[in-house]
């Protein structure tokens, strides 16, 4: 932890607006809740403004029209969920590792290391690599040959980087993560599948953050490429090829086929779907369970998952669903005959 703070600290840090100070020291953040009377708490939308009148946090974090809903000290700010996130930041900073190289890890003699950096037990970096300043490489991650790794990176344990491949600078990669694996490039011959080599790179560059898991295969020929800011949750798959725009965010178990190329300030629901070679717009958003087989030229909204429902209902619904071609002749039929009728009645 990072110890205690006075709110007239933290608003000095991230500006707002202090109200009703009484002086309180705050040890950390806490949901509504079940915050204490040292820790911080947040409303972000005005309908859950009510919880303000039971809670017990010694301070809180509201939007503008909870200014006087409360006589607890509250900081006022038009981002509550923003200022909450850099207030946690606060409290909670990312541990520090000592700078230098564990004994039990293999470092190639000729890999460029900084000195400051931290390289982890089990960690091997390869030939030529190159690792920047105050960048921590976790246990058991393998840094491949020619790889680059900018300043400020933080790599947990396991992570894996491929041969040549290029993180740019306060990149943050999950345990399990794979920068520059194959990209799935086959051919058929007479029934068999021949490999086609890939030989482009995976470049992710600067503030980009990959979780656990989260695959990024390498080029076929161009450069799979993550551009900055982007943030990837965990147990995503990006094919060779793909390029994602900046600033973009993708939520856990969605796909991402080979050339697919995503705008920017665009925003991914879980387990979605996307096609290869097809172009997606920036600012869209695609909702969760979205399958997009074609390109998305306009920013907007999209969604094609079905909602829930009983599954004896859904039984049915897909029967209908089966016959939707047959249904669709019919009417067609239908308003044919009614065309006809009316034309007789006239």
């Amino acid at each position: 932890m990072a110890g205690t703070f006075a709110l007239s600290d933290i608003v000095a840090r991230f500006d707002g607006e202090l109200v009703d100070d009484d002086g309180v020291k705050i040890s950390r953040v806490a949901p509504i809740e079940r915050a204490g009377p040292h820790e911080i708490a947040f409303v972000s939308q005005s309908k859950y403004l009510k919880q303000i009148e039971t809670t017990q946090a010694g301070a809180l974090i509201l939007p503008p029209e909870g200014r006087d809903l409360t006589k607890r000290p509250r900081i006022i700010t038009p981002n509550p969920y923003l200022y909450f996130a850099r207030v946690s930041t606060l409290f909670n900073p990312l541990p520090q590792s000592a700078p230098g190289i564990h004994p039990a890890a293999v470092v190639h003699e000729n890999a460029n290391v900084a000195g400051n950096a931290s390289v982890g037990p089990g960690a091997v970096i390869g030939k030529d690599a190159i690792i920047g300043e105050r960048t921590v490489i976790g246990p058991n991650c393998s840094i491949g040959d020619g790889v680059r790794i900018g300043d400020d990176c933080l790599l947990y344990a396991n992570v894996s980087v491929y041969h040549g491949c290029v993180v740019g600078n306060r990149v943050i990669l999950h345990s399990g993560c794979v920068i520059g694996s194959d990209g799935f490039g086959l051919a058929n011959e007479k029934g068999r599948w021949v490999k086609i080599p890939q030989t482009g790179r995976a470049i992710l560059e600067d503030d980009v953050e990959v979780g656990a898991c989260t695959t990024i295969d390498r080029g076929a020929l161009d450069d799979t490429v993550i551009e900055e800011g982007v943030k990837l949750d965990n147990q995503i798959q990006v094919a060779h090829n793909v390029r994602i725009g900046a600033h973009t965010a993708i939520a856990g178990c969605t796909g991402i086929a080979g050339s697919a190329k995503i705008g920017r300030h665009c925003m991914i629901g879980g387990a979605a779907m996307i096609h290869g070679h097809i172009e997606i717009a920036d600012g869209v958003r695609i909702s969760t369970n979205t399958l997009i087989t074609k390109s998305l030229s306009k920013p907007g909204t999209y969604t094609s998952a079905l909602p829930f429902s009983e599954h004896g209902e859904w039984l049915k619904n897909a029967v209908h669903m089966r016959n939707l071609d047959k249904l669709v002749a019919r009417i067609k039929e239908l308003e044919k005959r009614i065309a006809e009728i009316e034309g007789k009645d006239k």
